[in-house]
């Protein structure tokens, strides 16, 4: 699949502010629309194949499912398609740029596409918990089109104070993607009315031991 850049190059630089300034960025329409459409049609065919894994919290040994805590239902992303390759190379080129401009030492990039059925959510939770895990900066690619304003399933961004206060609400309409650090930016997916289709990823440093990759996925 060729077109258009898949990451609009003028939020590169905004992206990369943010991420220093405030641990977090949002923005409308960065991803391609035709690529965003691509891969917003294999979620629902997965979907309607019932070919989605129930997700859960935790890994490995301590791997749970709580649907109340968490309630999508997932399906990892290895390059299965050509809409699948194409995002996957332009967040490895957001890796490299990431990596030049703050020196993250970042090594891979993996994603899964997560589906909300409605009336599910995520109750606030970090992606990585310091020294635990060696997920650095997390991201959400939104692939709803045209998301109603009453759709619910909006992403709450929290500060970390002890005292947690809602600092955005992100609307998961198609092209919007965020960009947040992994360890230190708490946030939610409040209860959507509507089927929420989304890609989940994390830019992972290099933390393995022993050729035992860690944590493994």
């Amino acid at each position: 699949m060729s077109g258009p850049p898949v990451v609009d190059p003028r939020q590169l630089a905004p992206l990369v502010d943010a991420l220093v300034e405030q641990g977090w960025f949002v923005a409308e329409d960065v991803v391609d629309a035709e690529l965003c459409r691509a891969l917003y049609t294999e979620i629902i065919q997965l979907a309607e194949r019932d070919a989605l894994a129930v997700a859960g919290i935790g890994r490995g040994r301590e791997h749970l499912l709580r649907r109340d805590i968490r309630g999508d239902a997932i399906h990892w992303l290895e390059r299965e398609s050509p809409a699948q390759r194409r995002y996957l190379a332009a967040m490895g080129e957001l890796q490299q740029t990431l990596n030049r401009a703050l020196y993250l030492g970042l090594f891979e990039f993996e994603a899964h596409f997560a589906h909300y059925p409605p009336g599910s959510f995520y109750k606030t939770h970090l992606d990585s918990f310091q020294g635990r895990t060696n997920r650095v900066v997390s991201t959400v690619l939104y692939l709803n089109p045209e998301w109603p304003i009453d759709g619910g399933g909006e992403m709450a961004i929290y500060s970390s104070d002890s005292t947690p206060r809602e600092l955005a609400r992100v609307r998961p309409e198609a092209g919007t993607f965020t960009c947040f650090l992994s360890e230190t930016v708490p946030h939610e997916v409040l209860p959507t009315r509507l089927p929420r289709a989304s890609i989940a990823g994390w830019f992972r440093r290099n933390a393995s031991l022993g050729g035992r990759v860690d944590p493994a996925r």
